[in-house]
């Protein structure tokens, strides 16, 4: 089907006319001037700079910025609807504090009726909202890619899309968040329309319960041996086959997978997949190592249910029995024999087991499977020995191949054959230098999956880890759906959010990663407070959880900037390693006993006590550690050796430099008045002292200031470097110096005038006359 047809078909009524106009965009193009490849120059030179620009105008700064606004304004309309049904239903709420008379029986049903209708109307829109955003998005990178493909050879629209697209949030917007919240007010919701006592909720899937919660990252290539050993620290690398390693000194290499992925040519999974419509299903070979190998292969299929929880059917194949399999002739009948012998046989598996393999023939049979794509990649495991809470996988080398054989001119794979032979009978690897362009893709990064079961989501350092700048979260990644996005776009009408990302440098200022997740949890902590009372008092479970991690208990920046209880010391005192690491300090413990609190000075009572904040003007913003909460030393950003651009440095040198300049003018107006004030001008005197003392404070201050700062940016502190306190004195005493000296000097010509009064002079007034007389007289008491 062609897209246009597909952007029609997926137009949403009430928002018609807000998507993108792709017959605009394929009329400026002027798809129909060129109707073959064999065209003559002349009709290719009708493209002219100003229909460029006027393609590139309409894509980039009409339809891209309308789509985007559309999209941001009703997210945020979204949200304020939700908002205002949580006010609705929080009088509801047994914990609620009343201020007026509670609401009977008969009002809270009629409220969440009220309310219920308003959740499925918000719960139909944040749906089509996401459908709007994908199809957009899809439509963006077609029409990138129709001009790329028709006017490519002298102007390329794509790599700017991209980058437009990784910029704007509605590409990637997560309603997860919101989706959470409309869960928790629906139950609410129905539990007072049926008069149940609102109880506390389960904890969701991978909090508390005994399931596998997984979380996938991309991880740069030049961060890839830094996470490798801060891993390798705390879990071994899982040996696939110990058998190969009797020896301590014997080395083996990390296994090298092949997944051979399943669709159909109209590519239903794959368009399911990424739909995420319920009850998507996958299928799978799968071996490890080469086939020359005759390597154990699995058939896997995989079924993500409603509530996101996922079942898996696995069947164990000889290479031989691959092809039978896949066309229906062949049955295990051996193999279920042998289980349903009553000797030694179980019939219950026996069931089980051919329940499986009718269920994985039928599903291959009723969706016209065959093989459409290779992932070949290097996966390396990290896992305790026996205990499988923590299971770590990093898979770097990731080339995609097409194994189809759509085209039946130049098949990539011959369709009397289950997999393509040019590969696996000469042992082709990484690179495949040997594929032909157009056939395969190869991922730029390594790809991180984390899965952790029951107690091990309160692990410190995998925590630290998951929100480190070594990693990109990249949530719901699929390489079967990459690679058929990437190499069969032709086929497809829909795409995932992240191809845009490619193009742009994954890797982050460690500083910016560790801000950027407290403002992430901040904003979690909000999310969770407004839905907390809906769940009988108790909050709600973040999206990745954090609990019990050192990390997160401080949102004053870096360790530098918490105040630290007794026994534990100063991360600077420790010599920074020489080389890159990981590796943490141990702090020694802390007492059970909170800390106490220093008393306050006399300053920080006098700033509090005009409304401010004392630790921003005294620039020492602190917290205090709870009870039983340890320091953690170093943060993964402050590992490592310190790398600061030179122009940091000499910023604030500059700024030492002009609070010495400002000292040596003041020191130089003080020395001049106090020269030009004599022995009998104590105004004058009294004053150049004054300003002897700013010009001293603003030399001293300008020194503590300076070696404060290089020291923070030594430590790659997160504490702000500015300091008010300073300045401010300085400004304040001036202005009240020069006040005092021009009350002084009115004061005395006031008296001297009336002590030595002057005759009238015509055209002269006495004022005049004695100011002049005055200022003429004894032009050496003058202060200024």
């Amino acid at each position: 089907m062609r897209f246009g047809k597909t952007l029609r078909n997926a137009v949403y009524p009430p928002w018609k006319g807000k998507y993108i106009d792709y017959t605009k965009l394929k009329t400026l193009l002027r798809e129909n001037d060129v109707t073959g490849e064999d065209a003559s120059d002349s009709e290719d030179n009708e493209w002219t700079e100003q229909d460029e620009e006027a393609f590139v105008q309409e894509l980039l700064n009409v339809q891209l910025e309308r789509v985007n606004a559309f999209q941001a304004e009703t997210s945020q309309q979204l949200r304020e609807r939700t908002t205002a049904c949580e006010a609705k239903l929080r009088p509801l709420a047994s914990d609620a504090e009343q201020e007026g008379p509670a609401p009977d029986d008969q009002q809270k049903r009629s409220i969440a009726t009220e309310v219920l209708q308003e959740l499925d109307s918000i719960t139909k829109e944040v749906s089509a909202l996401e459908k709007y955003s994908r199809i957009n998005f899809t439509g963006f990178l077609k029409a990138a890619k129709k001009h790329d493909r028709k006017r490519g050879a002298r102007y390329r629209v794509k790599p700017l899309l991209q980058v437009r697209l990784s910029q704007l949030p509605f590409n990637s917007e997560d309603y997860s968040p919101l989706v959470h919240q409309l869960s928790v007010m629906y139950s609410f919701v129905r539990e007072t329309l049926s008069h149940d006592i609102v109880q506390p909720k389960e904890p969701e899937r991978g909090f508390g319960r005994e399931t596998y919660s997984s979380y996938k990252f991309w991880v740069h290539a030049d961060n890839v041996l830094e996470v490798k050993t801060h891993i390798l620290r705390r879990l071994p690398v899982l040996i696939y086959n110990p058998g190969t390693s009797k020896h301590i000194d014997t080395v083996t290499d990390d296994p090298t997978i092949t997944s051979l992925y399943f669709d159909n040519p109209q590519f239903d999974l794959y368009n399911q997949k990424v739909a995420r419509a319920p009850e998507a299903g996958s299928l799978r070979l799968r071996w490890t190592g080469s086939l020359k190998d005759k390597p154990p292969i699995f058939l896997e299929k995989k079924v993500v249910t409603d509530d996101d929880e996922s079942r898996q059917v696995k069947v164990q194949l000889k290479e031989k029995h691959v092809k039978e399999f896949l066309d229906g002739e062949y049955h295990f009948d051996k193999k279920v024999l042998r289980m349903e012998d009553p000797n030694n046989g179980d019939n219950t598996a026996a069931e089980a087991f051919k329940r499986d393999v009718d269920e994985v023939q039928s599903f291959i049979k009723d969706n016209d499977l065959q093989p459409m794509l290779r992932a070949n990649y290097t996966r390396t495991a990290f896992q305790i020995p026996g205990n499988d809470r923590i299971r770590i996988s990093l898979d770097t080398n990731l080339a995609l191949i097409r194994e189809d054989s759509l085209d039946s001119e130049r098949p990539c794979r011959d369709s009397a054959k289950w997999h393509r032979d040019d590969l696996d009978d000469v042992d082709m690897t990484y690179p495949f230098d040997a594929v032909r362009t157009g056939e395969i893709t190869r991922f730029p990064h390594a790809l991180l999956e984390i899965q952790l079961r029951g107690k091990a989501h309160n692990t410190e350092w995998v925590n630290d880890l998951m929100v480190s700048h070594l990693v990109k979260d990249a949530p719901r990644f699929s390489k079967f759906v990459h690679g058929v996005a990437s190499l069969f776009e032709d086929h497809v009408n829909s795409f995932p959010f992240w191809l845009s990302g490619l193009e742009s440098d994954i890797r982050r200022d460690p500083e910016t990663a560790f801000h950027e997740e407290q403002e992430r949890l901040a904003r979690r902590a909000e999310e969770d407070m407004a839905v907390g009372s809906f769940m009988g008092g108790t909050a709600s479970p973040s999206t990745r959880p954090l609990v019990g991690s050192s990390f997160h208990q401080f949102s004053a920046g870096s360790p530098s900037t918490v105040r630290r209880p007794s026994g534990v010391t100063e991360p600077s005192s420790r010599p920074r390693p020489s080389i890159p690491t990981l590796e943490r300090r141990e702090t020694e413990a802390v007492s059970e006993a909170p800390e106490e609190p220093e008393p306050p000075s006399r300053l920080e009572v006098f700033i509090k006590s005009l409304g401010l904040s004392p630790e921003r003007w005294l620039g020492k913003e602190s917290v205090s550690l709870p009870p039983g909460v340890r320091h953690p030393g170093y943060w993964i950003k402050d590992v490592g050796p310190v790398r600061v651009e030179s122009k940091v440095y000499l910023a604030n040198q500059r700024t030492f430099i002009k609070w010495l300049h400002i000292s040596i003018l003041l020191s130089s107006l003080s020395l001049g008045l106090y020269n030009a004030a004599g022995k009998h001008n104590q105004v004058a005197q009294a004053l150049a002292v004054v300003y002897t003392f700013f010009a001293i404070f603003a030399a001293v201050w300008g020194w503590v200031m300076y070696e404060r700062r290089a020291r923070l940016i030594r430590q790659r502190s997160g504490k702000d470097l500015d300091n008010m306190f300073g300045p401010i004195v300085v400004c304040i005493g001036l202005a009240i110096a020069l006040v005092l000296n021009f009350v002084f000097k009115y004061s005395s010509a006031l008296e001297q005038s009336r002590n030595h009064p002057l005759p009238d002079v015509p055209g002269h007034t006495n004022s005049s006359a004695v100011n002049g007389v005055s200022w003429i007289r004894n032009p050496a008491q003058q202060v200024l």
